[in-house]
């Protein structure tokens, strides 16, 4: 029987903890629309080979414009930094398979796939929350360049720091300051 000071004791994950984490962090429901859009657009001209080869080359189109948005879909979930071009790409092919891939898969596939790629471009992230010692009402940075905490006399603070000051406390600042009547 092992000690409690000799194993580390690590707290344990629940998965789906973990799983809602990893989709909060991404467009996880616009590139699962994506996705699920581009496997229906992508589908569709599959058929038996019989039937593929009456089609002639009018498949291809399909399958290759179902594949790219299958590919946004995966893009938007595992690289979410990309997420403003998978979006504008998912929404043009969407709309371009309207005209291309069999009313863009019976019309469900543009639809759901104009939806995802609208998603997935609007998504923003979470700001991280600041930490309690910045939120006060001077920053650690601040709070380090004062005179009382380099040991300086006030007298020798420059002019210029109290002209930024006044001017990044002024609401336009680009404008020069009014006299009062």
């Amino acid at each position: 029987m092992a000690t409690a000071g000799t194993e580390s004791v690590r707290p344990r994950r629940r998965p789906w903890a973990a799983w809602r984490q990893w989709r909060k962090g991404r467009p996880f429901w616009g590139g699962l629309a994506a996705v699920v859009a581009g496997a229906e657009i992508c589908a569709l001209p599959l058929a038996p080979l019989k039937i593929m080869l009456e089609q002639g080359i009018a498949g291809i189109p399909s399958v290759l414009m179902g594949l790219v948005m299958i590919l946004m879909g995966l893009t938007a979930w595992f690289a979410p930094q990309y997420r403003a071009l998978a979006g504008i790409l998912t929404v043009m092919i969407a709309t371009a398979a309207l005209v291309m891939s069999n009313l863009g898969g019976f019309l469900f596939g543009t639809i759901v796939g104009i939806i995802g790629g609208g998603l997935i471009f609007a998504w923003q992230p979470l700001e991280a929350a600041e930490s309690p010692e910045v939120t006060g009402a001077a920053s650690a940075a601040e709070v380090a360049n004062t005179p009382e905490a380099t040991g300086a006399p006030e007298a020798t603070a420059a002019p210029e720091a109290a002209d930024a000051a006044e001017t990044s406390s002024r609401p336009h600042h680009h404008l020069p300051p009014q006299e009062s009547p």
